[in-house]
């Protein structure tokens, strides 16, 4: 029986793609790097910050670094009231599962300081146990670190969580943690790319969720 579910941010509870697709054409642009298309820059999305940019260059640490600090800035400048919003029905889903007395965490690949800050913006702080960011864990997904960090904090086994994302790192990760996998088909990749991946079941929105658990 479910009893938590540990949800992905960016592509799963909110539409971040069009924001993190710019604020890294802008960085590459300002360190007069080649430039990468829309395409290309989607495809890292749900890495950590300066893995995306050793990714996706193929540039060594230091740059990276560079590259990520210029991102942080330029993404701060480009996040104004209303530039990210939760995906359709995101806030009362997660209402509902709250109030069926299932645990919530978020489980993200993003720094701390923007994913508390969204949490706060969308006040799912009220329904959300635990928060785990890139700053927390040494290993990033799909390493299972991130989720084995929340089972152990809430003292849930891995056959009572369900992880959902849109990424294969999540699926991968969740596997790789024991867990039961869901993948959204209306994020950062594709339903194919989430089946090679391992998805138990996939759903296109994320109002669905409720019937799988």
């Amino acid at each position: 029986m479910t009893q938590l579910v540990i949800l992905d941010f960016d592509g799963t509870l909110a539409d971040t793609q069009p924001i993190i697709i710019a604020s890294i054409q802008a960085t590459l642009r300002e360190l007069g790097l080649p430039e990468r298309t829309a395409a290309e820059c989607k495809s890292i999305i749900g890495l950590p910050l300066k893995e995306c940019f050793n990714t996706l260059c193929g540039v060594d640490d230091d740059l990276a670094e560079r590259c990520a600090d210029v991102y942080r800035r330029v993404f701060d400048e480009l996040n104004t009231d209303g530039t990210v919003r939760l995906f359709p029905h995101v806030l009362e889903t997660i209402k509902a599962l709250h109030d069926r007395g299932l645990q919530l965490a978020i489980c993200s690949s993003r720094g701390r300081p923007t994913l508390e800050g969204f949490v706060k913006t969308f006040h799912l702080e009220h329904y959300v146990s635990m928060v785990v960011s890139a700053n927390d864990v040494e290993h990033h997904k799909p390493h299972p670190e991130p989720v084995h960090k929340i089972l152990a904090a809430l003292g849930i086994a891995p056959s009572e969580a369900l992880v959902v994302g849109d990424a294969d790192y999540d699926i991968l990760m969740g596997r790789a943690a024991g867990c039961r996998t869901v993948g959204v088909t209306y994020g950062n990749q594709s339903a194919a790319q989430l089946r090679a991946a391992g998805a138990q079941q996939l759903i296109d929105r994320f109002d669905a969720l409720p019937d799988l658990l």
